[in-house]
Formats: C-alpha cells, sequence, structure tokens
C-alpha cells in the first residue's frame, strides 16, 4: 500500500512546485491590491517582489521596466511576466499574468454590468485609492532613486526626462527619451569598464524566443485576412484586440482610444456602454488592459470576455519571452551597459513625470487629500505598513474625506 501512494506523487520537484504556487500566491495578492493604472503597479511590483522577496536586484528590475517601456504592450504587466519567467519559467511567466490579471477580470466584468450607468467618478473610496496610488509611487520613486540616480548627472538626467515627459505628450514621447536616454548613459559612460552585473538565469531558450517573435508577427498579419475570409464573430474581435494590444506603447490608457476606434463605429456596443466600462476599470486593482474583458462580455457574453482578454494581452507575453533572453546577455555589454544607466534614470524621470501627471493632479485636489496622502505615505515608508493596509486606509480615509 505504501509503493502504491509513492507511486501517485507526481514527480515534478518540490521546489518546482513551491515556486509556482509562490508565484500565484504573490501575483494574486497584486492583483487585489494594485490600484492605480500602470506606473503605481510598478510601484506595488517593487515594494512586493523587489524589497520584501528580493527576487530580483534593483539594477535587474530597473534593467525590465526599461526594456518593457521598448516594448508595445502593458508595460506593468509585461513587466510581472518578467519576474515570473525569470523565478519560474515560461509556466511562471503564465502563472504571474493569471494572478495579476484574472481578479480584475472577474471583478470588472460583474462590476461594469452593475455599474452601467452610474457615475462613480466622484465617489469617496475611489478618490481615496487615487491618494493610496500616489503613494505608492512616490515611495517607489524615492527607492529607485536612491539606487539608479546616485550622482549628480543622473539626477540631472532624471529631471529632464522628467519635464520633457510632461511638456511632450505625444504617444511615442516615453519611447523616444528612453532611446535619447541611451544614447546619452552610451556617450558618457563608453570608456567605462564593465561593471559586475548580478547573475540572472533566464530559463528560455533562443530558439523558442525566436518562435514566440515569429509567431507575434505571423498572428499580427494573419489574423485580418482570416477574419475577412472566414467572417466568424470570434476571430473579428480576437483580431481587434490582438492589433490593439500589438500596437499600444505607454500603458493602458492608452488602448482606451483605440479600441474605441476598434469597437464603437463598427456598432459593436454603444458610446455609453464604452464609457460605463471604463468608469469601471478605473475601479478595479490590476491592469487597464482588462478593460477588452468587460468590452468581450458585452459583445459576445462570457466567452467573448475570454478571448477579448487571452488576445489583447498575448502580444505582450509572446513579446517578453521572445527578448528576455537576448536582453539577459546583451546587458553585460559594457557599451550596452553605459546605455542602460542612461535608460535607468530616464525610467525614474518617467515615473517621476507620471506621479505629477496624470497621478498628483487628479489625486490631490484639497488640504484634506494632502493630508491623507502624508499619513499614508509615512506608513509605507517608516511604519513599513503592508500595501493592502494602506489600500484600506486609503479607501476608509476617502470616504471620510467625502462625508466632510
Amino acid at each position: 500500500m505504501e509503493e502504491e501512494k509513492q507511486s501517485l506523487v507526481p514527480d515534478t520537484p518540490p521546489s518546482r512546485i513551491h515556486s509556482l504556487w509562490e508565484v500565484f500566491l504573490v501575483s494574486t495578492k497584486l492583483g487585489l491590491t494594485s490600484f492605480g493604472g500602470p506606473t503605481a503597479h510598478l510601484g506595488y511590483f517593487h515594494n512586493e517582489y523587489i524589497r520584501k522577496r528580493k527576487w530580483m536586484d534593483e539594477r535587474s528590475y530597473a534593467d525590465l521596466v526599461g526594456l518593457c517601456q521598448f516594448l508595445p504592450g502593458p508595460a506593468s504587466s509585461q513587466v510581472g511576466m518578467g519576474i515570473g519567467i525569470i523565478r519560474a519559467g515560461i509556466t511562471g511567466g503564465l502563472i504571474a499574468w493569471i494572478g495579476f490579471t484574472l481578479p480584475s477580470v472577474i471583478a470588472l466584468v460583474i462590476f461594469a454590468f452593475l455599474l452601467k450607468g452610474y457615475d462613480i467618478g466622484n465617489a469617496g473610496w475611489l478618490s481615496g485609492l487615487k491618494i493610496v496610488a500616489v503613494a505608492i509611487v512616490a515611495h517607489a520613486i524615492l527607492g529607485m532613486g536612491q539606487k539608479l540616480t546616485p550622482d549628480k548627472v543622473r539626477v540631472t538626467l532624471a529631471v529632464i526626462t522628467a519635464a520633457v515627459a510632461l511638456l511632450w505628450t505625444a504617444i511615442y514621447s516615453q519611447v523616444v527619451l528612453i532611446l535619447l536616454a541611451g544614447l546619452v548613459g552610451w556617450w558618457l559612460y563608453r570608456k567605462s569598464p564593465a561593471s559586475q552585473v548580478p547573475d540572472l538565469v533566464v530559463p528560455i531558450s533562443r530558439t523558442v524566443a525566436v518562435l514566440c517573435l515569429i509567431t507575434f508577427f505571423g498572428l499580427f498579419m494573419a489574423l485580418p485576412v482570416l477574419r475577412q475570409v472566414t467572417g466568424v464573430e470570434w476571430l473579428s474581435l480576437f483580431d481587434y484586440m490582438y492589433r490593439s494590444g500589438s500596437l499600444v506603447f505607454g500603458g493602458g490608457h492608452v488602448v482606451l482610444p483605440l479600441l474605441e476606434q476598434e469597437l464603437v463605429p463598427r456598432g459593436l456596443l454603444s458610446k455609453d456602454d464604452f464609457l460605463a466600462g471604463y468608469g469601471a476599470t478605473q475601479a478595479v486593482p490590476g491592469p487597464l488592459f482588462t478593460f477588452a474583458s468587460y468590452l468581450g462580455a458585452i459583445t459576445m457574453g462570457i466567452p467573448g470576455a475570454i478571448v477579448a482578454t487571452i488576445a489583447i494581452f498575448l502580444p505582450a507575453f509572446l513579446l517578453i519571452i521572445g527578448t528576455l533572453p537576448f536582453w539577459s546577455a546583451l546587458r553585460r555589454n559594457p557599451h550596452i551597459q553605459g546605455a542602460l544607466t542612461g535608460v535607468n534614470a530616464a525610467v525614474v524621470g518617467i515615473l517621476l513625470a507620471a506621479l505629477y501627471q496624470p497621478l498628483w493632479t487628479t489625486a490631490i485636489i484639497t488640504p484634506a487629500d494632502f493630508s491623507l496622502l502624508s499619513i499614508l505615505f509615512i506608513m509605507l515608508t517608516f511604519w513599513k505598513c503592508p500595501p493592502w493596509v494602506i489600500v484600506v486606509a486609503g479607501i476608509v480615509g476617502g470616504m471620510l474625506i467625502e462625508s466632510i
């Protein structure tokens, strides 16, 4: 009997199972508590993955953020996928995405239908969540700035990047700024000897990476043709979402008008339904790309939500798998290291700009808002309160401010 029991035990190493389970638990926790949009998500990730669990060193995290800013798609979700891949392979990346995304998919499909037609834009609890996002991002900038901009040259580069990002708000401005910062970093540090980069094993072969890149471009070209030839409704929805996820730089806010152009003029849903979903998207945690889940549910029910969610995130997944193995090797090159030094400073600057616009300008309106922000920032920075405590405190504080 004992031998029979032992034969039923899976041959997967316990450490592998433990890593996958750990990734799922942490990413799900983030999916339930990460309010505030893509910039705030990077702050949550930094606190949970880097500060608390040290799954990656500060420099590697900043390099990964810089890479994902280059790639089209939801940058914060790609960072989460990348951390999951490095921690537990491709399966770990998939589980990290599921954990971070599924809570908002479920909440948004339900929440959007329940609140359709209601004005939630001025709700006190929602204002409190916006203030939480400001506190989280400020905390992340403080920690990353100390590590990545330790001298006057990099501080200056970060501040200049922030200023230009605020004054030049084109869709591709962040990508251009990161490229220019990389050139400046390469020029300033081109004669510096190569520094030791912490070992970071990416458990993906280059063959798999190339296949993912081929799949990404192949689907991008083939889906419109298949949609026209077959006329299948769900394939059309998949094409709309995949193309939107493939063309967006700058995060979830940028994808919203693109989705509107794809769906509303075709009569797949009304303008009012679209705006109702947009309001609901701002109220739930997790990636803004899950707005596609709402749109899929409106047009084709639960199957549509599943198709739309997979389609809009698939480009991001293929791209992060396709680039990680090459990124891991390139970052050891001395010239690339100089460029990444500039890129990392620019990432801090972009986060600083985002702290002001749109987070600060939309969340901190009154002296009471600033008072709540100060309390939350102290709780996070000095009292070391966990993020969920900050979220609850922000909701309660926002409701109290509304009642005054």
